[in-house]
């Protein structure tokens, strides 16, 4: 019986996302998100790049991901690769900079002012706090207390 070590798990998990990160960033993409699915055998990679994503991008960064996933012997039943969609993920805060001005909804690790989900325009990011704009009032919010957030869609 093998020993089991959710430590392990992380590191290997690391150092996939290393390596994908620097790889799409050799090709000219960001990654964005990376799902692993069914223990690791399906591997679901979401990436973007200033203008968007295209099918063709997809199929430039599947071969290749698949030729370097092979390559490092990293076990995989199928790879999926895919833009993240309008309402895209904002994780890093490089995203946050880059999205100011933009509707996002975000949810909140710890409640503030009683409110844990917000939707609003993000105005800024200095010093790991977010400035978020709902409805006319002013919300700072410390980026560490950011569960998730996502933009809104422009429809």
């Amino acid at each position: 019986m093998g020993f089991f070590s959710p430590f392990f798990i992380c590191v290997e998990d690391m150092v996939l996302e290393e390596l994908l990160e620097l790889t799409l960033v050799g090709m000219g993409y960001e990654l964005v998100e990376i799902e692993q699915l069914s223990r690791g055998k399906l591997i679901r990679v979401f990436v973007d790049k200033e203008g968007g994503i295209t099918i063709d991008d997809c199929v430039t960064i599947s071969n290749h991901l698949s030729r370097l996933l092979t390559a490092e012997n990293i076990d995989y039943g199928r790879l999926e690769v895919s833009s993240p969609g309008l309402d895209r993920p904002i994780k890093k805060e490089s995203d946050f900079l880059r999205f100011a001005g933009e509707m996002i909804k975000l949810k909140l690790r710890v409640p503030v002012q009683g409110q844990r989900n917000f939707v609003g325009v993000l105005r800024e990011v200095n010093d790991g706090i977010l400035k978020l704009e709902v409805e006319g009032e002013l919300f700072d919010l410390d980026m560490r207390n950011i569960g998730k957030a996502r933009l809104v869609p422009k429809l």
